[in-house]
C-alpha cells in the first residue's frame, strides 16, 4: 500500500483510531494484522516470504541464546543463509546468472542455466537486513531473544517502516511494542505535522523535479551538457525528497501512536565532506554496514591498506545492496573511492588550503567544501539514476564534451513553467533546511500565534491538494 494512496487516507485513521480504543495487551496483534493488510496490497503471495524468515529468525534466535560455541554458530549461520539466500535468489540470481552466461558466451562454454522468472519483492532489502540486526545482536549478547512471537513478527513487519525502513535495530523496536503508549494530543498533532512535511516533500518537490530529470534523463542525446547538469542537480533534490519524505511520514505515523523510529537523514547536503555525508544519508543503513561489516574486517584500526580495502568492500556491497545492477555498484565504488581518495589527499589539501588562505576565512571555506562535496555526490547520482552504464558514460561526455551555458532543456520537452516550479522547490526546501539548522521547525511552530501556525497548515495541504495529492507515483527506494 502506497503511502499516497486512497487507500492510506482510510487504512491509517482505522488503524489509529482501533489502536487507542484497544487496550494494551491486544494492540500488537492490530499493528500485526494491519501491516500484513499493509504488505499484501502490493503482491500478497510474498507474505510468505516474511512469514519464512520470520519463523526461522524466532527460533534461531531463541536457541542462540542457550547455546555456547561452535553450536550457537551454527543456528547463526543458518538464520543468515536463509536470509541472505531468500535475498540471492530473489534479488540477485538473474544478475549473477546473466553475467555468468555472457562470460561463457565469451568463452564459448555452453551454460544452459536460464533465469528467473520473478518479481523482486517490495521491501526485501530493508526487512531482510532488520531481521539479520536481530539476530546477530542476540548472537552477540546485546539483545534479548524477544519470547513473544507476535512481538518479535511486529518487529520485522511493522507497517511505517516495512518497505522502506528506517532498518531499525532490534534495542529501539522491541521494548516500544511492549510498553503501554496512552494518547497524547501534542504527540499526535507532531507526528501529524512530520506526516505533512513527508507528503509535501515527496509529491510537492520530488514528483515535481521527477517531471524534468525523467524527461531529460529519458532523452540525453536532445540536450547539452549544462542541462543534463540541471537535470542531475535535480535528481539529486528529488531522490532525497522522495526517500527522506517517506521516512518523515513513516516516523510521523508511528509518533502518532508513541513509537519512535530512528532519524534517517540529517539534512546531507549540507555536509562539508563525503564521510560526513555518509553519517547524514540512509544512516540507518550506513550504521548497519559499519556495525556488521566495516567493523568486523577491522575498520580503520588496522593497516592502511585494509583500510582502504575494507572501505571499498562497504561501499560496493552498498550499492549492490540497492540493485542488482553493474551502475549501483560503480555508484558504490566511486563513492568508496572518494572516500579512500579523500584519506590518501588530507595533508595535501591541507597544504592547499592554507597556501590558498581560504583557512582564514571560515565561512567561505566551508561554502567551498560543501559546494565540491555536494558535485562529488551529484556525479556519481549520474550511475546511480541512468538506466545502463552506457547510458550515463553518454551523459558524462556530453556533460563535458557539450557544455554551454544556454539552457535547451525545452528540447527533451520540458517547459519554461516547469524548470521554474522545480528551481522554486528546491529553494524552498534549502530555505526551510537552514532555518532547521539550529532549531526544530514543529516545536518553533508550536510557540507561534495560532493564525500563524494554521497558515503554515494550510499552504502546505493546498500544495499538496493541487499537486497531485494522492497520485500513484510509488517511492523510488520500493525497488530495492
Amino acid at each position: 500500500m502506497l503511502f499516497n494512496s486512497i487507500e492510506f487516507l482510510i487504512f491509517f485513521p482505522v488503524v489509529t483510531v482501533l489502536y487507542f480504543l484497544l487496550p494494551h495487551k491486544i494492540r500488537w496483534f492490530l499493528l500485526l494484522i494491519s501491516s500484513c493488510i499493509f504488505y499484501m496490497a502490493f503482491v500478497p503471495k510474498y507474505i510468505l516470504i516474511l512469514g519464512v524468515t520470520i519463523v526461522v529468525d524466532y527460533f534461531a534466535g531463541i536457541i542462540i541464546s542457550r547455546m555456547q560455541g561452535n553450536s550457537k554458530r551454527i543456528f547463526l549461520i543458518v538464520s543468515l543463509i536463509t536470509n541472505i539466500g531468500m535475498l540471492f535468489v530473489f534479488k540477485y540470481f538473474n544478475f549473477f546468472n546473466e553475467n555468468i552466461k555472457h562470460l561463457s558466451d565469451m568463452l564459448n562454454w555452453n551454460y544452459p542455466i536460464a533465469g528467473l522468472s520473478i518479481i523482486l519483492p517490495i521491501g526485501l532489502s530493508f526487512h531482510t537486513f532488520q531481521s539479520m540486526s536481530y539476530i546477530i545482536e542476540v548472537y552477540r549478547g546485546k539483545q534479548q531473544p524477544e519470547k513473544h512471537f507476535g512481538i518479535y513478527a511486529l518487529y520485522v513487519m511493522y507497517y511505517p517502516q516495512l518497505v522502506a525502513g528506517p532498518i531499525e535495530r532490534p534495542q529501539n523496536m522491541l521494548w516500544q511494542f511492549h510498553k503501554e503508549h496512552s494518547f497524547d494530543a501534542q504527540r499526535v498533532s507532531d507526528g501529524l505535522k512530520l506526516m505533512a512535511w513527508g507528503f509535501f516533500k515527496k509529491i510537492v518537490i520530488a514528483d515535481n523535479l521527477a517531471l524534468v530529470v525523467n524527461s531529460v534523463y529519458g532523452n540525453p542525446t536532445a540536450v547539452n551538457g549544462f542541462s543534463l547538469v540541471i537535470a542531475t542537480y535535480f535528481f539529486a533534490f528529488q531522490i532525497y525528497c522522495d526517500f527522506s519524505g517517506y521516512t518523515d511520514i513513516a516516523r510521523g505515523a508511528s509518533r502518532v501512536m508513541g513509537i519512535e523510529l530512528m532519524q534517517n537523514f540529517k539534512r546531507p547536503y549540507f555536509s562539508k565532506t563525503i564521510s560526513e555525508f555518509w553519517r547524514r544519508w540512509h544512516i540507518s543503513l550506513s550504521s548497519w554496514f559499519t556495525d556488521y561489516v566495516y567493523i568486523p574486517l577491522g575498520g580503520n584500526r588496522c593497516a592502511k591498506w585494509k583500510w582502504f580495502r575494507n572501505t571499498m568492500i562497504v561501499f560496493l556491497l552498498s550499492g549492490l545492496w540497492h540493485g542488482a545492477n553493474w551502475n549501483y555498484v560503480i555508484w558504490g565504488g566511486l563513492n568508496g573511492f572518494y572516500l579512500v581518495f579523500a584519506i590518501i589527499s588530507k595533508d595535501i589539501r591541507g597544504k592547499i588550503t592554507k597556501w590558498t588562505g581560504i583557512d582564514k576565512f571560515p565561512n567561505v571555506n566551508k561554502v567551498v567544501k560543501v559546494f565540491c562535496t555536494f558535485n562529488l555526490i551529484c556525479f556519481s547520482w549520474i550511475f546511480f539514476r541512468a538506466s545502463s552504464f552506457a547510458e550515463a558514460v553518454t551523459i558524462i561526455k556530453r556533460i563535458f564534451m557539450d557544455f554551454s551555458l544556454k539552457i535547451d532543456i525545452g528540447r527533451a520537452g520540458v517547459s519554461r513553467y516547469q524548470l521554474l516550479l522545480s528551481c522554486g522547490v528546491i529553494i524552498l526546501l534549502l530555505a526551510v533546511q537552514l532555518y532547521q539548522r539550529n532549531r526544530k521547525i514543529i516545536n518553533d511552530l508550536n510557540t507561534r500565534h495560532v493564525a500563524s501556525r494554521w497558515i503554515v497548515y494550510y499552504s502546505a495541504l493546498i500544495f499538496i491538494i493541487i499537486f497531485g495529492v494522492f497520485n500513484t507515483n510509488s517511492f523510488i527506494y520500493f525497488q530495492f
